[in-house]
């Protein structure tokens, strides 16, 4: 999967944001995260070769990955990447967002029922984002829907909100001080995914892991191996 960040710099925006990673990265950096930018690799997408091929070969591209491709303060280099994705209609670009109330504000004007090669996953933590948020998804045109429960913070139901939704990614929080993942709330949701023939995916642990009433602290390196070792995706 190749990565494709035409700005960084995010601010935090609601309670999965407490421990972010990014956020932690670049103070140990110096830098200020809030500070939104564009990257050198902004152009990334249409770069080419000397022979005239496209650096970057067909798949999917991780747009975003170290902020929100609906942030604010983006708003005035959007469209051109959205030209460029347009252009790149080889490529299916996959971005995540907390901001999903903005995005009917930051489409492009020939969007309609939206781009064949776009994948957009709402980010979701507890209840109360997850009724806010996926209350405004399900009626989005938008024709690849991912839902992404990471950090999970709280037991939650989704289960009406998940039809059209082609993937739901459940996982913990990495952090010394992270908030406890209940393995039974990743059950629960997987169980909703069943019901309603959504493909699910444990993507990991988190450093503090509840299973079976035990509490476990976790390594960093470990999360994801020991989350595909619970053998429960779908």
């Amino acid at each position: 999967m190749a990565m494709w960040n035409p700005w960084r710099g995010c601010k935090k925006y609601s309670e999965g944001c407490k421990f972010c990673y990014i956020h932690k990265g670049d103070f140990k950096r110096n830098l200020d995260t809030n500070n939104v930018i564009k990257t050198k690799d902004f152009y990334k997408p249409v770069e080419k070769l000397k022979n005239g091929e496209y650096k970057i070969k067909s798949g999917i591209v991780y747009l975003c990955f170290s902020t929100d491709f609906l942030i604010e303060d983006a708003d005035k280099w959007r469209n051109e990447c959205w030209e460029m994705i347009k252009e790149r209609s080889d490529l299916n670009f996959l971005f995540l967002t907390k901001r999903i109330e903005r995005f009917m504000n930051c489409i492009p004007d020939d969007w309609n029922d939206g781009y064949d090669n776009v994948i957009v996953c709402c980010t979701i933590e507890n209840q109360k984002n997850a009724d806010y948020r996926l209350s405004i998804f399900k009626s989005l045109p938008i024709k690849h829907k991912c839902i992404t429960a990471q950090p999970l913070l709280e037991n939650i139901q989704i289960e009406k909100y998940l039809d059209n939704i082609e993937l739901v990614v459940v996982g913990g929080e990495s952090d010394y001080n992270a908030r406890p993942l209940n393995y039974d709330w990743v059950l629960n949701i997987r169980n909703q995914c069943q019901r309603q023939h959504t493909k699910f995916e444990f993507r990991q642990c988190g450093t503090h892991f509840i299973d079976d009433g035990k509490i476990y602290y976790l390594k960093t390196r470990d999360l994801c191996r020991l989350a595909k070792e619970k053998n429960i995706n779908t």
